[in-house]
């Protein structure tokens, strides 16, 4: 629906029930979610099995720990990305959609920055065991940076700059 004028101020928005936008907004959210379900169930997968490789026990006590690390926040952003589906199955048919989506919202932010934890220790883990050299902290710092921005900030800034008006 336009924009339209009412008393002399535009409004703004869509012109639907507190049912309806739930509807929508849980519709949303569930394609956000798929997406980072998608990359968080692959990358906990994927270090699943490093345990099992010949070259873990070569690994120093400081990496062993890095790994334990990253494998309990995947394990941490799986539970919290799949966490709305579960939300969703448990309450459907009781009437709180606005509620649930409220909380699938807050569970997967939270999925978010487990796995902004997740990917950047598997790069620290990565990393260090590949090359060994003094600049990787630097160089995780400055990808955790980058997810930050992308992540967080720009969403942040964008919410901050056309809804604040």
């Amino acid at each position: 629906m336009p924009d339209t004028e009412q008393g002399g101020s535009r409004r703004r928005g869509r012109n639907e029930t507190e049912e309806e936008r739930a509807d929508r907004m849980w519709t949303e959210l569930i394609q956000e979610v798929r997406v980072a379900q998608m990359g968080v169930q692959i990358l906990f997968g994927f270090l699943l099995t490093v345990v099992f490789t010949p070259t873990y026990e070569d690994l120093s006590g400081t990496d062993k720990t890095i790994y334990i690390v990253t494998v309990v926040m995947g394990a941490c952003a799986t539970g919290a990305l799949i966490g709305p589906v579960s939300l969703h199955r448990l309450v459907s048919g009781r009437r709180i959609k606005p509620q649930a989506v409220r909380w699938a919202s807050r569970l997967t932010l939270l999925g978010l920055a487990l796995l902004l934890v997740t990917t950047s220790s598997s790069l620290l883990l990565i990393l260090r065991v590949a090359s060994h050299d003094d600049f990787v902290p630097y160089l995780v710092a400055g990808v955790v940076c980058w997810y930050l921005l992308c992540w967080f900030g720009l969403p942040m800034w964008a919410r901050y700059r056309h809804t604040t008006r």
